[in-house]
């Protein structure tokens, strides 16, 4: 457990132990609270269109990206909300918070609703509190950044930059929200340098929970891992300050083998490059013919893309070129930047299914192995693609293949592991992270268990973030 968030933290801010500091309506999944009601008391505070029952809007809030996973594109829908309401600030995020719990309502937190694996979905129903109107950029310092829950992760990197900074790092999908990315994100562009979100990005967070009673809950340093990465069961990030460095000058360098092989071969080359790049990413030729159509993106060869400092571009190019590759294009501009990050990470793979829909699944894989043992790696799948990227360490990526059952999923990464692959599993929406921390930590801050009930199960012994690193 944090130290900020026992009973004894409560006691010293409040004057009041966690079990006194409101009088919920305890959650229970078979009792309906009156939604009604709940809306009332919501429209009181964000106004009319803060708050919606129009079954369309209740719908469109409870989908995110998990179609992409075949098995739990099996059982759709998980849930569908009753209630959407859509706080203009952090405030509102808490007052909304309060009043949900005050009439036992599960509350399940939404950004953009671009995670890809069942998190943002309410599976009880109740409130999903869409995050995506509390978007201010509300301070920029030196090293440093301060924004609302919803605000898009692009909006940051334009504010730094516009201040000779730039983020450590965002994610591929680079409109998804700040709150999102912290709650259920983990690397992206910048991640060669500065390894996962949870690794000293955040600086602070304010959390508001059912134990706070509405009020917002300033967390900092060690004591902000209590939030990350766990969906919003332990506290609904409100508001962060994240980490900026000094902006440098970025191009993007497309480059092309006549194999995946030459792509692999200088992957992590250019990663151990200093300054390090931003991004380096590959695929193979099939999965590069799915990407949007790019004069950089050859009929027939593997792509490689990377996000590299000016000063390293011929460095880069000789290390391409006497591997056999050849450079396509050299870009520059923050727009390059971007383009390049929306085609990392499991990107390609969704343009992959896309190509052929209901064929293809992937799970997230890591380690040498993935170049060393190559031929074995994509023999455990049929029909196996890899989408593959740098980091400071070993290569990590996204390995398809063609679906046919879970268990044959689940076979092939039991035999992953035992060729020395790390794996992640996007094929389940339980928490993964820190889990028995969470646990313990969501017993003080959520007692009754109103905060995206379905998502933090003591029991799942599953594979777990970081695996992949």
């Amino acid at each position: 457990m944090t130290e900020d968030y026992d009973t004894r933290k409560e006691t010293e801010m409040t004057g009041a132990t966690s079990t006194d500091l409101l009088d919920p309506a305890a959650f229970d999944a078979a009792v309906s609270p009156d939604y009604a009601a709940l809306e009332t008391a919501l429209t009181a505070v964000l106004g009319a269109r803060g708050v919606s029952s129009d079954p369309r809007q209740r719908e469109k809030a409870s989908v995110d990206g998990a179609r992409m996973s075949p098995i739990i594109a099996e059982q759709l829908p998980l849930g569908v909300a009753d209630l959407v309401a859509f706080p203009a600030d952090a405030d509102q995020i808490a007052e909304t918070v309060r009043i949900a719990v005050a009439h036992g309502a599960a509350v399940t937190p939404r950004g953009k609703g671009t995670g890809n694996y069942g998190q943002a979905i309410p599976m009880p129903g109740g409130l999903v509190l869409d995050t995506s109107r509390a978007r201010a950029v509300v301070e920029v310092g030196d090293g440093w950044i301060t924004a609302e829950a919803g605000a898009p992760m692009a909006a940051l990197e334009l504010a730094a930059r516009q201040q000779g900074q730039q983020l450590w790092m965002y994610p591929s999908t680079v409109h998804s929200t700040l709150g999102g990315f912290l709650s259920g994100g983990s690397g992206g562009t910048g991640s060669i340098a500065h390894g996962s979100n949870h690794e000293g990005f955040v600086v602070a967070l304010d959390v508001v929970t059912p134990a706070s009673a509405g009020e917002l809950v300033h967390v900092e340093g060690e004591n902000t891992l209590g939030f990350m990465h766990n969906y919003g069961t332990a506290g609904v990030i409100a508001r962060a300050t994240v980490r900026l460095e000094p902006l440098r000058d970025w191009r993007g360098l497309y480059a092309s083998f006549d194999d995946f092989t030459g792509s692999m071969s200088v992957l992590q080359r250019l990663a151990a490059l200093h300054p390090h790049p931003r991004l380096v990413s590959a695929d193979d030729p099939h999965v590069s013919a799915q990407l949007p159509p790019d004069p950089a993106f050859p009929e027939g060869r593997s792509s490689l893309r990377t996000i590299i400092d000016a000063s390293l571009v011929d460095e880069a190019t000789a290390i391409i070129t006497a591997a056999g590759g050849r450079i396509e294009d050299l870009r520059e501009g923050p727009q390059v930047s971007a383009a390049i990050s929306v085609l990392s990470y499991n990107h390609p793979i969704e343009w992959l299914q896309k190509s052929e829909p209901g064929v293809y699944f992937h799970v997230e894989v890591g380690g040498d192995a993935l170049v060393d043992r190559h031929d074995e790696v994509m023999a455990v799948y049929p029909g196996a693609h890899l989408h593959i990227e740098a980091t400071a360490l070993k290569p990590i990526g996204m390995l398809a293949g063609v679906y046919e059952s879970p268990e044959q999923v689940a076979d092939g990464i039991a035999t992953l592991t035992a060729l020395g692959v790390g794996v992640h599993s996007p094929h389940q929406w339980n928490v993964d992270f820190r889990l028995p921390e969470t646990v313990e930590l969501a017993r003080a801050t959520d007692p009754y268990g109103h905060l995206n009930p379905g998502k933090l199960n003591p029991d799942y012994a599953g594979p777990v973030k970081g695996a992949i690193r």
